[in-house]
């Protein structure tokens, strides 16, 4: 799994002029499907996402998760997180995790994220055609690869 983390001040997400999912002061977090992705990297993509420290403490210093800020978070299926872009000028996706694999898991990671954050995590529309509105706070956004935990 990829994930863009982008610490936000308010997001939200439209499908065909309906909001999908809206938050104020937490994260967007826009989340790809590897084919080879499994339980345990949605476990510890999770884990690091509720628990990662990147919102200010009273001294003005990144040391509070969204769980201590009682943040919330926008997630946002995004299968281009894995574009190749080494040949030629069009991206090929062939990485990405195909729907019938990569749904399951982006749902399940929301009902998982909601677990660890203690309240509903608000959703984009898997396929869909979105439009993501938000504010980077910061700007703070950092990139998370499950396949490269020694690096994120």
């Amino acid at each position: 799994m990829r994930a863009v983390i982008q610490r936000v001040t308010h997001a939200s997400c439209t499908v065909d002029n309906d909001i999908t999912g809206k938050i104020e002061n937490g994260l967007l977090v826009l989340l790809g499907v590897e084919e080879e992705d499994s339980a345990e990297d949605m476990n510890w993509l999770g884990q690091k996402l509720v628990n990662l420290r990147i919102f200010s403490d009273e001294q003005g210093l990144m040391n509070k998760s969204v769980q201590d800020i009682d943040g919330n978070i926008l997630l946002i299926s995004q299968f281009t997180l894995f574009a190749q872009t080494k040949k030629g000028n069009r991206p090929s996706f062939i990485r990405a995790g195909k729907p019938d694999l990569a749904k399951p898991m982006y749902e399940e990671m929301g009902r998982y994220l909601s677990e660890l954050l203690g309240k509903e995590v608000q959703m984009g529309v898997f396929g869909g055609d979105m439009k993501i509105d938000l504010r980077n706070d910061g700007p703070v956004t950092i990139i998370m690869n499950t396949k490269d935990k020694d690096n994120h």
